[in-house]
């Protein structure tokens, strides 16, 4: 039998084989006295620019961080939350994610906290559910995060909220004017009633989002009160759900109210109307005029292409993010321009996008 074994050549290749291992080990990682002595500064100076302290020189802070550069120095996050007792990391209570609004704020969040430095975690709850929120909230605590982005847009979610003593700073999105931070959900609405009472229609739908979103409840209130304010009749209000499938399933009904527009509280309500409408021989907008909102991406490109309203959801992110941090205290060397949006709580102005969903009536 062929005993297994090396032999004096795989034994030197086992050798050299060791050696190359040894050899490529992986270094010892750049540290902070690495990167002091390139730029020749103290450790402490080093440590106040990783934590932007704001007692240093430009010139100083500029030659940190090309030495960082130079070494590709990488923060240790949880090294500097144990000399400094935060953790820049800013926790996020998301609920009903997948619709375009808060998944976009998501997006933008995560964005803003990135570009400030920030690293984001989240956790998700069902935002009719007390206990799911609690839950939630406490998991986000329990990471020791320095503040909170809370996405409400529920008056139920609020509700909680109300009871509970969080007791990091906390700013909530997506609760209308419920919230210090907002959209403008009202003046959108009414831009959009606007444009289509500018155009020659006096009758005039809604077909609205679900009774609970405080989003919707807002949207509701600006298309009433454009009405009102153009000495017109109070519409009728249909039911959605946000939902492609409730604008196609509302065609019938709005076909038969005789209206010549409606103003559809999302854009994926609207298009699915606009399918609903074609399907039943109606045209769009020799027949019915449509004006979405949000502008989601395929808003553009729907035949006819959708006139909406379009919300700046990152700079609703910022301000958000520059609130946390600021109230954190984890923020002393943040920029002026961070700061400024910390400071700006007038709800942000959305902007009407006209494009071929809106015509005159045409009296067929």
């Amino acid at each position: 039998m062929k005993r297994l074994g090396l032999d004096a050549d795989d034994s030197g290749l086992a050798a050299r084989t060791l050696a190359g291992v040894s050899e490529s080990k992986p270094q010892r990682a750049v540290g902070v006295r690495d990167v002091a002595a390139l730029a020749g500064v103290s450790r402490q100076t080093v440590s106040r620019v990783l934590n932007d302290h704001p007692d240093v020189a430009p010139e100083t802070h500029a030659r940190v961080v090309a030495a960082m550069e130079e070494l590709g120095y990488r923060m240790n996050n949880a090294a500097r939350a144990l000399g400094t007792h935060r953790t820049r990391t800013i926790g996020v209570l998301a609920s009903d994610a997948l619709q375009y609004g808060p998944s976009r704020s998501m997006a933008a969040v995560e964005a803003a906290a990135r570009a400030a430095g920030y690293w984001l975690t989240a956790a998700f709850a069902d935002s009719g559910d007390a206990v799911s929120v609690t839950s939630a909230i406490e998991h986000l605590r329990a990471q020791a995060v320095d503040g909170l982005v809370v996405f409400a847009p529920h008056a139920r979610t609020l509700a909680v909220l109300d009871e509970l003593r969080i007791g990091i700073p906390t700013v909530i999105l997506h609760a209308a004017e419920r919230s210090a931070f907002s959209l403008d959900q009202r003046a959108g609405a009414r831009m959009a009633v606007a444009a289509l009472v500018d155009a020659g229609h006096t009758s005039i739908a809604h077909l609205a989002g679900p009774v609970d979103w405080l989003e919707a409840e807002a949207r509701a209130a600006g298309f009433a009160e454009e009405l009102a304010a153009r000495g017109l009749p109070e519409g009728t209000v249909f039911a959605g759900d946000w939902s492609p499938r409730s604008g196609h399933e509302a065609a019938a009904a709005l076909i038969a109210s005789g209206v010549t527009a409606v103003f559809a509280a999302n854009d994926q309500m609207a298009l699915g109307l606009i399918g609903g409408l074609r399907a039943a021989g109606v045209s769009v907008p020799e027949r019915i005029s449509v004006v979405g909102f949000d502008d989601v991406p395929e808003a553009a490109y729907a035949w006819p292409p959708l006139t909406t309203v379009r919300q700046d959801f990152e700079e609703l992110a910022r301000r958000a993010v520059a609130q946390v941090i600021a109230e954190s205290g984890s923020g002393s060397g943040s920029s002026g321009a961070l700061m400024e949006a910390a400071m700006a709580s007038d709800p942000i102005a959305p902007v009407l996008i006209v494009r071929d969903s809106v015509i005159p009536p045409t009296g067929r």
